[in-house]
Order: C-alpha cells, then structure tokens, then sequence
C-alpha cells in the first residue's frame, strides 16, 4: 500500500519522532511509505536514513503553489493512495495537491495549536479529510475548549507509539560526561522551550531550590532540541531563577547535546511539567525505559498514566507541590522502583509503535476502498 507524509518540519518534537518510528518499521506492515519534506530540521539525517522514499521541494511562501504543483506530480507519478499531514501548513498544501484526484487525505492532531493563523486554517481543512486522527480524549477535549476547533468530522483515534526497539542503544555515562558524581540523584525532564504556553519549565526551576535543600546531593537537566524555535526568553527567564536562588551549579540545561534516550536512562526520577499536551513521546519513552515519573495534573498526562496509576501527579503550575512530590519520591526507592515497573508494563502495552501502525494501516486500507 502507498503512503506519503508531508512534513514541513524536520525538527526534533515529539511528532517527528513518531513519524521516524512509523517510517522504520512501516514495510513490516506492507506499507510502502514516501516523505515529502517541505521544510528541513535537525532530524533530517535520521529520516533520509529511516528507509522511506526521501523527497524535499522546498517551501518559501506561506501557501506555495510551486510545492503544490510539484507535490502533485510526486503523489500521481507514484501512484499513492493516502497522504497524511502532521500540521495545518503541511496538510493545506495537500489539500490543494489532491483536489480533483482520488488520493485519500488524513491529519493528525498531536496538541496544543499555536496561533490564530493555524487554528483558522485547521477549520477550513478539517471538514475536507477523509480522516482526522486524534490521539487522545484529553485532546480532543483540549482542541474544542481551547482552539474552538470540532473534530467530530470524519474523527478517528489513535494512540501514538513508541519502537521500544531504538529505546535498546548502547548505554552512555552521561553523568561521568557532564561532570557529575555516579552517586548523586538525578531528575530531568525532556521537552523544548516552544514559545506557545505549552511546557512548564519555570515551575520546575522555582520548586528545585526547596528539593535541593531537603536532598543535597540531587541535580537537574533540562533537555531541549534547541534552534530558532527555541524561546530564548523562557530560558533566560529559568536560568535567571537559577541563579537567584544560587543553584546554577546543580541545574543542566544541554542544548542538542545528547540524544534524549540517552538522558532518560540516566535518570532516577523523569518530570514532565506541561500546560497543554496531546499523548507526549518523552513520557512514553520514560515509562518504557522504567522511569518514575513526575506529571502535571492536566487532562492528558492523566490520561497517559492511567489516572495517576503509573505516575506521581503534581498540580500543575504549583511549585510547592511539586517539590513536596519529589522530594516524597526521591527518599522513597521502593517507590520509585514500583512506579518504573507499573509504568512499563503499561506502556508496552498500550503505546507499542506496533500498534500504531496496526490502526494506521486498517485506516488507510478503509479509505482506501472507499
């Protein structure tokens, strides 16, 4: 069966890395799969080699008709069945590539949308797919409340998954390479400083002081792609509080320094403070790897962690809370241990890239015969 995906980033996000996951193992499942990128990033090396059809044609204007011209000439020369986009940029230029063809369109929601440009271009397409994919309740919910945006059109749910496969790597010491001692704590979480009010990084740093007091010998890293998207302010603005409350030495912020999974399997306790999220990657990868983990209180990372079954939740935006969790946690092995293991049981069975592609594959088959 012949797909293709139409990125417009290659930047390091939770959604990439799930389109990587799809694009290593898709021929497993009989998919033959082609990636149009209309934009570049960090990962761009990692999808040329993923095994998929790689093809760039450039975007430079905000709705290209070059791209879409070309897009076209590469969806029918190749004979594909169903195009799938990842954002509203990416899935517009499809929609126009397709119109008048047989080609079968899908979007995928993955969280919070960022402006009102986007939110008013998602109402012109969502009614012209022939599937929106949404990959949890939470978001659902999340989109209507928020963005005004009513996915009941064509709505289909997926969760998304993880190759626990490129979990399995060689093991780094990164402790012994940031210059940390093998015995002291260690906590992090793993998300970009996006400029929307998305992740939460501040409450973590104003909560770290009182955690450092209580546990002496525990540090922090802060782990993000880095780039233009990056928000430069919401990192001064943490590392400022850092170093007003004299902890710069015990708070990391690595800038595309190391690969993420190999940050995670560092960790002792994995924390994930967010605003808005759809299914978040970084939380699934910290179970898979058997993580603690430490969560807002939002709709999704409840939903993720099966109500708090899986995980330690915190109120979200509550720095207090949250250091009185860590700290709970961190003096409690046991607990920890018990929440690793629950976390990874859990997540292998409900968020395998497998089964991603599982319910994928029976979408693109129905659409397909339509």
């Amino acid at each position: 069966m012949k797909i293709a995906y139409v990125l417009d980033s290659l930047n390091r996000g939770g959604a990439e890395i799930l389109a990587l996951d799809v694009f290593r193992n898709a021929p497993r499942h009989g998919l033959e799969m082609t990636l149009v990128a209309t934009g570049g990033g960090t990962l761009e090396d990692d999808f040329k080699s993923s095994g998929v059809e790689f093809i760039s044609i450039k975007r430079r204007l905000p709705v290209d008709l070059m791209v879409v011209k070309r897009l076209r000439k590469v969806l029918i020369e190749r004979e594909i069945e169903v195009v799938h986009g990842y954002q509203a940029v990416d899935t517009l230029h499809t929609y126009l590539a397709t119109i008048g063809t047989n080609i079968k369109r899908v979007m995928s929601f993955h969280g919070h949308i960022p402006d009102s440009k986007n939110r008013l271009s998602l109402k012109f397409l969502i009614p012209r797919m022939d599937a929106n994919i949404i990959i949890s309740q939470a978001l659902k919910n999340s989109l209507w409340r928020d963005d005004g945006l009513n996915l009941e059109h064509n709505l289909k749910f997926i969760f998304n998954g993880v190759d626990e496969t490129r979990l399995d790597r060689p093991e780094r010491d990164i402790r012994k390479e940031i210059g940390l001692n093998e015995h002291s704590f260690l906590m992090g979480m793993v998300a970009n400083f996006y400029p929307a009010p998305r992740k939460d990084h501040l409450t973590v740093c104003r909560a770290l002081p009182r955690v450092f007091r209580e546990i002496p010998d525990t540090h922090f890293l802060f782990v993000y792609a880095g780039g233009q998207n990056e928000d430069k302010n919401k990192i001064k603005a943490c590392m400022d509080v850092c170093e007003s409350e004299g902890i710069s030495d015990r708070v990391h912020f690595l800038e595309n320094r190391f690969p993420a999974i190999d940050i995670i399997r560092a960790l002792d306790v994995f924390v994930f403070s967010s605003f808005h999220e759809g299914l978040p990657i970084a939380v699934k990868e910290a179970m898979l790897l058997s993580k603690s983990c430490v969560l807002s209180d939002i709709e999704p990372l409840i939903e993720i962690s099966d109500g708090g079954k899986h995980a330690v939740l915190f109120r979200t935006g509550d720095a207090d809370d949250l250091a009185e969790k860590l700290i709970g946690l961190l003096g409690d092995p046991q607990k920890q241990k018990e929440l690793g293991e629950s976390g990874h049981k859990w997540a292998s069975e409900k968020f395998s890239i497998d089964a991603h592609i599982r319910s994928l594959k029976a979408l693109y088959q129905e659409l397909a015969a339509a």
